[in-house]
């Protein structure tokens, strides 16, 4: 039977909320990796050394990720469509005055309160967006989408800041935030619904210092490794303090009366294996992004033009796939899709790590099938990962959902791929990635 009268207004009013969400969704991600590509215009134009360009590519992602389960539970408290409010207008803010810097402080200073900006905006968008698909199917179809928005938009930033930067500055990369940020506040109020806040509900403001303190001081002293020893004062104090204040953290939860992060939350086996697999898939793309990025610039000379010219077949496996993933995890189920995404993940990687660094292999051999590989297992893997940690969870913390789901995502890119790269080789650093998600594809196969 047709849809007819309100059902019809009310689909429709619930397709533009997922759109105008799913794209706030795509250019936080995109804002992480924009500067991936024209990283080595920034460096010459300012004068930076190696450090400064491997904390100012960190700076976003240090915020962010610190400040996701506090960001969350703001959400929860004070209603989505008021956090989500609040995000935009800081993240808009940082992406006006990110331009403008001068000198390595000011643009620090902006791409710090981005990442601020985000971390409340993802878990009130989801938040919003769990309001808006009350139906248990109806949200986790959206969910199915929405897990492979991130890679989207990782893999639009590197395409889009290369012919930006190419074509005009470096600097007009941040007008894309900006734009969305400006044209998300002015649709909010007449496409989301408003959500209720949870007044019988406390901020756990012990918890939130906590662990935005350790996670951002650990993920710090992990981001330095690739400029400072293992051993030195700057890479120990940052993450021997951030451990602290990490299990300073897991304690005081488990005596709150009503913990930022209730520790029960992660011990459902499912919900800690897609969160790991996220991580993962997100550690897997953005190392592939930065390693390449490099390597087509510095190994082969390539243009950043050329660079991102280079990431579209990735950005078209990757749309495919998102598309498929949903009526895949519908038929074979998330845990299976999961295990699937991740070990075609695997051999993406191990194609990249073999053939894709050597500077004398075509780009069609010995890229290429990395590069199709690698983005159809993402895709599919994010997909269901998204289900998968979202699965059972409440109405009244769905904030908390989005907090922990993000901050997997953010993990990855910041913590795990710094502690690869000063492992070892670039080629090692993908190698390993791979290993790691082929053994997460066992874990998830066998918890079917």
């Amino acid at each position: 039977m047709a849809v007819t009268g309100p059902a019809r207004v009310a689909a429709t009013q619930h397709r533009y909320a997922f759109v105008l969400l799913g794209g706030l969704q795509i250019t936080l991600i995109f804002t992480l990796s924009a500067l991936a590509v024209p990283l080595p215009l920034i460096g010459r134009e300012l004068d930076l050394v190696r450090a400064d360009l491997i904390l100012l590519s960190a700076a976003y992602g240090l915020t962010f990720a610190g400040l996701l389960l506090f960001g969350g539970r703001l959400a929860d408290r004070y209603g989505g469509r008021r956090a989500l409010t609040a995000g935009l207008v800081l993240f808009a803010s940082a992406s006006a005055a990110a331009p403008l810097a001068t000198g390595i402080g000011a643009l620090l200073a902006a791409r710090l309160a981005q990442g601020a900006g985000a971390a409340l905006v993802a878990p009130a968008a989801m938040a919003v967006l769990r309001a808006s698909f009350p139906s248990p199917a109806a949200y986790g179809r959206a969910m199915a989408t929405w897990g492979g928005l991130s890679v989207l938009g990782a893999t639009a930033g590197n395409l889009v800041s290369g012919v930006i930067s190419a074509l005009f500055s470096w600097r007009w990369t941040f007008a894309v935030p900006l734009v969305a940020a400006v044209a998300a506040l002015a649709l909010t109020p007449r496409l989301l619904p408003d959500t209720a806040p949870s007044r019988d509900r406390t901020l756990d403001l012990p918890g939130a210092l906590l662990a935005t303190g350790g996670i951002t001081l650990a993920s710090y002293g992990l981001v330095v490794t690739d400029a400072r020893p293992w051993s030195s004062a700057g890479v120990l104090v940052p993450l021997l303090g951030g451990t602290a204040l990490l299990t300073a953290f897991w304690y005081a939860e488990r005596r709150a009366r009503d913990p930022l992060l209730p520790p029960r939350f992660l011990l459902d086996r499912r919900r800690a294996l897609a969160l790991t697999a996220t991580a993962l898939s997100a550690c897997g793309t953005a190392m592939t992004f930065v390693v390449l990025s490099l390597h087509f610039q510095q190994a082969r000379d390539w243009t950043p033009l050329q660079t991102s010219a280079a990431f579209a077949p990735f950005a078209v496996t990757l749309i495919a796939s998102g598309r498929a993933a949903g009526p895949l995890i519908g038929r074979y189920g998330a845990p299976t899709v999961t295990a699937a995404g991740l070990c075609t993940g695997a051999v993406g990687l191990a194609f990249l790590a073999f053939t894709g660094l050597d500077p004398h292999t075509s780009y069609a051999l010995g890229l290429l099938p990395g590069l199709v590989l690698l983005p159809a297992g993402a895709a599919a893997s994010f997909a269901a990962t998204a289900v998968l940690a979202t699965q059972g969870v409440p109405e009244r913390q769905t904030g908390l959902a989005g907090g922990v789901l993000n901050t997997a995502m953010e993990t990855g890119p910041t913590v795990l791929f710094a502690v690869l790269l000063t492992l070892g080789s670039d080629a090692w650093s993908l190698a390993m990635t791979g290993a790691a998600l082929a053994v997460v594809a066992l874990l998830c196969h066998r918890a079917k």
